[in-house]
């Protein structure tokens, strides 16, 4: 049988790395529907509307529970642990409700859950595709069997919406995907906006959303703020707001329309193109493993004399 060199070696864990870069390169997050994409779902939540019940959060908890791994949050003074009071988006909870309260007159409710981006930088920043974007629907979904826990997804989403359950053994990402492989499935309609008696939250088609928002806004002018949230930034998102509150009052980050995603894809495909860029870096590294092979076998040859 015969040994393996070391240039054998370096040679193949060249050729290995490179096809491990072409493997992992992100999913395009421009693939897809646009943001007036005739089949892009959405949802449309109004804030005028929302009473704080938070029979969303129920129903999204218990819809998705075992799909998620999900677990109830109980309050340190709930002995009889009867009550889930998660206080903001964690690793057992894809939607929350908020309370934002100006005076005791003034106040709103605001929900909190994925805005499945347009243009989504957790899809552009996962190198394993575990995050996904549905090329018809534009769910952005998450694939438990495929991440490898790096996290990247949460540090590239600019409203810090994936969580990760660290009190888990095995550990997954979390965040809404409308329901997919659960309600929307079975019935058409994520579960919060099947269960929301106030009918703050509406479900369809998002063109057919962002022109009743905006039917809405021109209605009630008194009412609502000027603007749809969700309509232009960052791209665009498929998770719609209406509020009579500025939007970074009630959490929403204020974003420019340009996605990050976008930039960060160009650059991407511009330097991976051919996957000229990682071979000739592994190449590179290769001529320099060899110089200093053979400098040190110099030197070895030196001490023997």
């Amino acid at each position: 049988m015969k040994s393996t060199t070391r240039r054998d070696f370096l040679k193949m864990m060249g050729l290995t790395g490179a096809a491990c870069l072409a493997s992992a390169a992100p999913l395009c997050a421009s693939t897809g529907p646009a943001a007036d994409s005739e089949t892009a779902i959405a949802m449309l939540y109004d804030a005028t509307k929302c009473v704080g019940c938070k029979a969303c959060m129920a129903a999204c908890k218990r819809v998705n529970m075992d799909q998620n791994n999900l677990s109830y949050e109980r309050l340190p003074s709930d002995k009889d642990q009867l009550w889930d009071a998660p206080k903001d988006l964690s690793g057992s909870t894809r939607t929350v409700i908020k309370l934002y309260k100006e005076s005791d007159t003034r106040f709103s409710y605001v929900k909190h859950s994925c805005m499945h981006c347009t243009k989504p930088g957790c899809v552009s920043a996962c190198p394993v595709k575990a995050m996904t974007k549905d090329p018809v629907t534009g769910v952005v979904a998450y694939d438990k069997n495929r991440c490898i826990g790096c996290r990247y997804c949460q540090v590239a989403c600019p409203y810090n919406i994936p969580r990760f359950q660290w009190d888990k053994a095995i550990p997954q990402i979390v965040k809404c995907d409308f329901c997919k492989e659960t309600n929307l499935k079975s019935k058409g309609v994520p579960a919060c906006g099947e269960t929301c008696p106030a009918g703050a939250i509406t479900f369809g088609k998002r063109k057919e959303l962002l022109a009743e928002a905006h039917d809405r806004i021109k209605a009630s002018p008194d009412r609502y703020l000027p603007k749809v949230y969700g309509e232009k930034e960052v791209g665009g998102a498929n998770h719609l707001y209406l509020a009579a509150f500025p939007f970074k009052k009630l959490g929403l980050p204020e974003l420019k329309e340009e996605s990050p995603a976008a930039l960060s894809e160009h650059i991407q495909h511009t330097i991976y193109k051919g996957f000229a860029a990682p071979v000739a870096l592994y190449g590179a590294l290769c001529v320099v493993a060899m110089k200093n092979k053979k400098a040190q076998e110099k030197l070895g040859h030196g001490e023997d004399d």
